[in-house]
This record gives structure tokens, C-alpha cells and sequence, in this order.
């Protein structure tokens, strides 16, 4: 029967704001669009300049004298967070103030042991799988795939934000996971990290890895991810009904990043105008602006609800994120349509956007955790 899974529970807000061109938050591990205020200042979603020239990165935090001299206009920043990215008009972007990059290896708080593979060299889709210490060696677990955050533009699976997340989550879920790194727009504008992703999901299901050979049940295969990571969840799940991909038993959309043109009743109009300001350079090539229906699967011609691949799916928001409202209307979505699973709903009270990733170790974060483990489990 589908319905709620777990009690809404409490939490620690993170808030931010937005000023004309500057898109404005303290705290952004997988930046999203989410955690705005009124007052956001957007270019033009219609044509915009970068999409004329091919996009690259720079590491450094302001341009060069000289390149400013030479382009002036290229050098206009067009969408700024603040210590996390700045967007400018030559479609070029500055990725500031990275979180760390941690190795693969022992993890000795959880026991947990990681390992990089590399999918595909031409592209550079890789995986960094997490393999929870087995308390016999035969003992097959459950396989998750998880992508992570980032508004298509930020995040890595090796980066300190889902390196110290997924670490404690295989081992309390005892799962062993495969956490994507896709290719990031601008320079790789979507639908590249739709594609990785499905690469990385098939390449899973098919454990050629030694580790997933000998350890995994692809049985009880499940994706997981936050926001811009659970929009792509929903995206393999379309992929996988309509492409006679694998079976999933579960998806795990935390804090999913959906929106659309129109603001639905009670969404802060500043998140329908970031979300549609942000999809213009993650998806250049979206039809429909922020109709696409990739960013608003209840857009009207989205494929249906009814046709989404896996037999069960946990739907988590926080109460006071500005992505609430949307989330909350997918989930209603997917409970009213023809789609034969079950559909639970959590809703962590006085929360914001991905919460649980900067803190981990609160209250609410752990028992979003225990919620998340009691899905895989199946209780």
C-alpha cells in the first residue's frame, strides 16, 4: 500500500539568499537551487551568450587583468554562489572553494573499504565503490548506486561531502555501493550526466566488478541520490522501464531537485527562477526551459508516472526547504498514478536542503539514516 514510511522528524536549517546576479548560500555541498529568498536576478533564459562557445574551467578565483582587458564582456559574471561557483557570460565557470578530495581506502570508523574504478577512460566516468565489512565471506549485499548532488555543475563521488556520507551509509545499511561520477556541466552540458550515469548503472547490474561479483546480490539492486542526484534517479528509472534495463527494487530520492516555468501554489517564486536559471546552463539544450520534462517529469507530455522502473520508492524533503512544495507534489504524483509500487513519503520538520550532509551526526540526520536503512531492509 503505498504511503508513509517513517515519522516527519526535525532539524538544523540552512538558509540563504539571493541578490540580482548573485545566488547567495553559505552552505552548498550539493548546491542546488534550494536554499534561496526572494530577489533573484537571472540572465535571460531565451539565448543565452555561453551557449555559442565551448565552455572550460578555470581554478582561479577572478579573472586575469589581462583577459578581462581582452573580453570584457566574456568576463561578466552572469550567476554567482558565493565561495562555490561563478558562472560567467563566456559560459566558462569557476568552481571555488572545492571540499576536499579524500582517497579510497579503510575507513576505520565504519569499517567500510573503498576503491576506485574507472568506467569509461575516453569520458572519464569513474565509480568509487563501498564494500561494508561482511560478517562472513559468503555474504551477498545489496547493491545501491548512488549520485550525488551538486545542480549538475558541482560534487564528485571522491570529494569529503559523499565520501564521509556513503561511508557510514553502507555500513549501516550493509550495501555495497557504487557512487557515480558523471561528467559536469557547463563543459559537459547535459543530457552527458544522464548518460554517464545509465553507463554506470548497466556496468553495476552486470557485476563485472570483482567486488560486486563475489559480494553483491544485483537481485536487490537500488539507486539512491539527492538532489540534482535525484533528479537523475528518476531519469534511470524512466531509462531502465523503457530500456529493458535492470530490475531495481528501490529508489531513494533525498531532497529531489524538480521544478518548472510556473511556481505551483505555495512554491517561493524565487526557487521556480532559480531552478530555471540554473537548468539554462546545466541543459542548454532543454526544451521548454524548466518544462523540460527531466526537470518537471509532471510537466504536461512527461513520460507517465505509472512507467517508472522499480518496485518500491522512499521520498524525502525537508519541511522548509524551497523545494518542498515540488517534492511533496511528485510524491502525490507518483501515489495517484498507475505505477504498481509502493511509494513512502518523510518529511524532516523545520529542515532545509540536504541537511544530513553537513551534519551528519545530529538527531534528525540520524534518523533520516535509520529510515533510509529500514527501506533497503524492506521493514
Amino acid at each position: 500500500m503505498k504511503g508513509a514510511l517513517c515519522r516527519k522528524i526535525a532539524a538544523i536549517p540552512c538558509c540563504g539568499r539571493t541578490e540580482r546576479r548573485i545566488f547567495s548560500t553559505p552552505w552548498i555541498p550539493a548546491i542546488w537551487p534550494g536554499s534561496v529568498a526572494n530577489g533573484i536576478h537571472l540572465p535571460s533564459r531565451k539565448n543565452p551568450s555561453h551557449l555559442s562557445k565551448p565552455a572550460t574551467v578555470c581554478t582561479k578565483a577572478t579573472p586575469t587583468p589581462s583577459s578581462m582587458s581582452m573580453e570584457p564582456a566574456a568576463d561578466e559574471v552572469v550567476v554567482e554562489s558565493p565561495a562555490h561557483f561563478r558562472i560567467y557570460k563566456s559560459g566558462r565557470i569557476e568552481r571555488l572553494n572545492r571540499p576536499p578530495v579524500l582517497p579510497a581506502g579503510l575507513d576505520e570508523a565504519t569499517g567500510v573499504t573503498s576503491k576506485d574504478v574507472v568506467l569509461d577512460a575516453g569520458t572519464g566516468l569513474s565509480a568509487r565503490l563501498y564494500l561494508p565489512k561482511l560478517q562472513e565471506p559468503s555474504q551477498k549485499l545489496p547493491v545501491l548506486v548512488y549520485f550525488h548532488g551538486g545542480a549538475f555543475l558541482l560534487e564528485s563521488a571522491d570529494s569529503a561531502t559523499y565520501h564521509t556520507y556513503v561511508n557510514p551509509l553502507a555500513a549501516a545499511a550493509g550495501v555495497l555501493v557504487v557512487s557515480v561520477s558523471y561528467r559536469l556541466a557547463p563543459e559537459h552540458p547535459l543530457p552527458a550526466a544522464y548518460e554517464d550515469s545509465w553507463v554506470a548503472l548497466q556496468w553495476a547490474a552486470s557485476a563485472e566488478d570483482e567486488w560486486i561479483a563475489e559480494h553483491g546480490d544485483v537481485a536487490r539492486l537500488f539507486l539512491a541520490g539527492d538532489s540534482a542526484g535525484a533528479n537523475i534517479v528518476h531519469d534511470m528509472l524512466l531509462r531502465a522501464s523503457g530500456n529493458g534495463g535492470p530490475r531495481i527494487e528501490g529508489a531513494i530520492m533525498l531532497h529531489p531537485w524538480f521544478g518548472g516555468n510556473t511556481p505551483l501554489e505555495g512554491e517561493p517564486e524565487a526557487a521556480s527562477v532559480a531552478t530555471a536559471g540554473l537548468w539554462t546552463y546545466a541543459c542548454p539544450s532543454a526544451v521548454g526551459g524548466a518544462d523540460d520534462p527531466r526537470m518537471n517529469p509532471l510537466a504536461p507530455g512527461a513520460p507517465p508516472l505509472e512507467k517508472l522502473g522499480c518496485a518500491r520508492m522512499l521520498v524525502c524533503a525537508g519541511k522548509k526547504d524551497t523545494l518542498y512544495v515540488r517534492d511533496r507534489a511528485y510524491y502525490e504524483a507518483v501515489a495517484a498514478s498507475a505505477w504498481p509500487g509502493n511509494v513512502a513519503w518523510l518529511e524532516s520538520e523545520g529542515e532545509e536542503h540536504v541537511f544530513f550532509l553537513p551534519k551528519p551526526e545530529c538527531e534528525n540526520a540520524k534518523k533520516l539514516m535509520d529510515c533510509v536503512v529500514a527501506f533497503i531492509a524492506g521493514a
